[in-house]
């Protein structure tokens, strides 16, 4: 059996005033999704737990079956993974921002003006060392990256650096714990050497001169240590793949065990290439049994408080997913958080699910919607219950007990 399971992130919302007290899901026209609802059994899910906003890294632990309060300890290692680092046992990684600061430290800019030539700059990083660990930087996309560091005893219980906002100082990372206290020192030490290769660097001489923000320090935030995550393949039986711009979302793919394919041209934006992730899922549907199609876009309407935008994006993904019933047996759609545009921020709402394909005991639900999905009949489940329903939909379930 084939499975897409598709993940619409930050698709959720509450009533919008501008859409006449619909939420976006209401408002749009997606016939397609209309459809798998009548054919299959829909409910709403508490990704972590009632009440609890999700972080995308969170979520989809839970989404592919991790209790997140078991695994989690941070975004860093998921970003890490994400961009392409192998990662190790013990590792201590980090996620990163290119921002601009002036000469007291202050923060100007936590993006460095979403500057989008950071590998240059990434370039210049590597040759930054450390007394005593391995350090490795990777630019990841626009203002992004990722640090990992590598070395007998290292912590992930530190703060970040990030200050979160704009017009105060870049903060010292400090320890959170006695055992971290090595591993603060040696992150401010690297912001340092980091200020000192930025600040002299080509291109951003070249920045100041066009008037634009220099990318001159980096903000560390979201320490982690690399989880241990069993396998999709050893914990299920099943070959999963994952179809994703984000790197955060192909980063625990990745740990997850599946395989991540890269697509040119499909960004984690509004205009991401819909085409091509289709094209990626068709082929990835032929050599494995499960594969998440990831798509980003919703959230960043959300964050940008463009309803309007959210609804286009929703038609758009329903047209893409007509392309791809027939090559599919089993369908799920899935929300990994709720963010209304009002709020601009994830929330802890309960987000609309579905599962249509043999074996599904369908119910009365007509529309994929926050309100219609709160009469089907899978109740209201949690994020991790989700795939261990697929599996076991699939055939491949294990009994527990004798």
């Amino acid at each position: 059996m084939k499975v897409l399971l598709l993940i619409c992130d930050g698709m959720a919302d509450r009533p919008v005033a501008e859409l006449g007290g619909r939420t976006p899901l209401e408002a749009a026209e997606k016939p397609n999704m209309d459809e798998l609802a009548r054919r299959g059994v829909c409910g709403l899910m508490d990704t972590i737990a009632p009440g609890v906003p999700p972080g995308s890294d969170t979520a989809h632990l839970a989404l592919l079956g991790y209790d997140p309060y078991e695994v989690y300890t941070g975004r860093g290692p998921f970003e890490a993974a994400g961009a392409g680092i192998e990662l190790k046992p013990g590792d201590i990684a980090l996620r990163a921002n290119f921002a601009t600061v002036d000469e007291d430290l202050v923060v100007r800019d936590r993006r460095a003006g979403r500057i989008q030539e950071a590998d240059r700059l990434a370039e210049a990083l590597r040759g930054i060392k450390l007394r005593g660990v391995q350090v490795i930087f990777k630019s990841t996309v626009g203002h992004r990256g990722a640090l990992v560091l590598r070395g007998k005893g290292l912590s992930h219980e530190v703060t970040d650096s990030d200050p979160h906002q704009v017009g105060v100082r870049a903060m010292q990372v400090k320890p959170l714990s006695r055992g971290a206290a090595r591993t603060a020192r040696l992150l401010n030490e690297f912001s340092r050497k980091a200020h000192e290769v930025l600040e002299a660097h080509p291109l951003n001489e070249e920045r100041r001169r066009r008037g634009l923000p220099p990318a001159n320090y980096l903000l560390f935030r979201g320490a982690g240590m690399v989880p241990e995550l069993q396998p999709m393949d050893q914990r299920f039986g099943v070959k999963g793949a994952c179809v994703a711009a984000a790197a955060l979302v192909k980063g625990v793919c990745r740990l997850a065990g599946m395989e991540v394919l890269d697509v040119p041209g499909a960004t984690g934006g509004l205009n991401t290439d819909l085409d091509a992730k289709r094209d990626a899922t068709l082929r990835a549907l032929e050599r494995n049994d499960l594969v998440l199609l990831h798509v980003k876009g919703f959230d960043e309407a959300s964050h940008d408080g463009n309803a309007s935008a959210k609804v286009q994006l929703i038609e758009r993904v329903d047209r893409t997913l007509g392309e791809l019933l027939e090559a599919a047996d089993l369908i799920a759609i899935a929300v990994d958080h709720t963010t209304p545009v009002s709020v601009r921020e994830h929330t802890g709402d309960p987000v609309p699910v579905l599962i249509a394909g043999p074996g599904v005991r369908t119910d009365d639900v007509r529309r994929f919607d926050e309100r219609s999905c709160a009469r089907g009949g899978l109740g209201r489940i949690r994020g991790k219950d989700l795939l261990p329903i697929i599996v076991d939909l699939m055939g491949k379930g294990r009994k527990f007990g004798a």
